[in-house]
């Protein structure tokens, strides 16, 4: 018996690193999946985006644990690619009870002053508008279903504190916390909850990739992550330097099941105590 047997979790940011993880943990408990990516590049974002072939394999991990799954690619800044995502889900499998907002992205800023308008903009679409438009989606779903349901949005430990160098991304994971606080408040009656997690920097492509490493490391010529590790170890208080996706999904998986039924409207720290110091 899994602690989700008989629920439908939707996740976006699915094809790869966190939201893959959190897709295979919460099948390992019960629910079957309803993955969901972008699968496109995405502009001003300097890492390549999650693929077809990667969203397919999502697929085949959360089979491999028992459970059922279904994709679509969906852009979270559009309304109505989300609204066919969630059509499809409830197709196939009639409802949806969780709701992990995933997806999100990272891009270089340095001081805000030099920021450009459409860096500021891409990124606030995407990490705070796009996670009010997939709650905005899903939530109808869950309040006539009448069964309650949980939701976690992906906010940061940058959410819960302030950088220098990372003005929009730190802008809107705050903003994220604001509306995960306000969801609490709207869908109570509902019995439906909703919560942050913020984790600090974690093994996945957003993290390992050439720009981030240049960022931590402007005094090298191609630093690697190995470059970087004193640094990145730095911003945390227990000796690591990288969670693993896998421990940001053990959370995400008691937050939105019955174990975690009175928790609502918090902002979880997955941080090795990053925001402790």
């Amino acid at each position: 018996m899994g602690k989700l047997d008989g629920k439908v979790a939707f996740i976006t940011g699915a094809a790869r690193g966190q939201g893959r993880s959190h897709a295979v943990k919460l099948a390992e408990e019960g629910a079957d999946i309803v993955a969901v990516d972008i699968c496109r590049s995405i502009e001003t974002v300097p890492y390549a985006s999650a693929t077809t072939d990667e969203l397919a394999e999502t697929l085949l991990l959360v089979e491999k644990a028992g459970r059922k799954a279904i994709s679509a690619e969906a852009d979270i800044r559009s309304s109505e690619q989300l609204d066919e995502a969630v059509a499809k889900a409830k197709e196939a499998f009639s409802h949806i009870d969780i709701l992990v907002s995933n997806a999100g992205i990272w891009s270089l800023s340095h001081e805000s002053w030099k920021l450009d308008d459409e860096t500021w903009q891409t990124m606030l679409d995407i990490n705070l508008t796009g996670q009010w438009k997939t709650t905005k989606a899903v939530i109808p779903t869950m309040i006539e279903q009448g069964t309650g349901g949980a939701i976690t949005i992906t906010s940061s430990s940058i959410g819960l504190k302030a950088t220098t160098g990372n003005v929009h991304y730190t802008s809107a994971k705050h903003g994220v916390i604001g509306l995960v606080r306000t969801l609490a408040h709207e869908l109570a009656p509902y019995d439906i909850r909703c919560n942050a997690v913020c984790p600090t920097s974690v093994d996945t492509t957003m993290i390992n990739n050439d720009a981030i490493f240049e960022l931590f490391r402007p005094d090298i010529e191609h630093p690697t992550f190995e470059d970087c590790e004193e640094a990145l170890t730095g911003l945390n208080i227990m000796p690591v330097a990288l969670l693993a996706p896998r421990d940001v999904s053990n959370a995400i998986s008691w937050l939105v099941s019955d174990e975690a039924r009175y928790v609502t409207g918090i902002a979880l720290p997955v941080d090795a105590g990053s925001t402790a110091k």
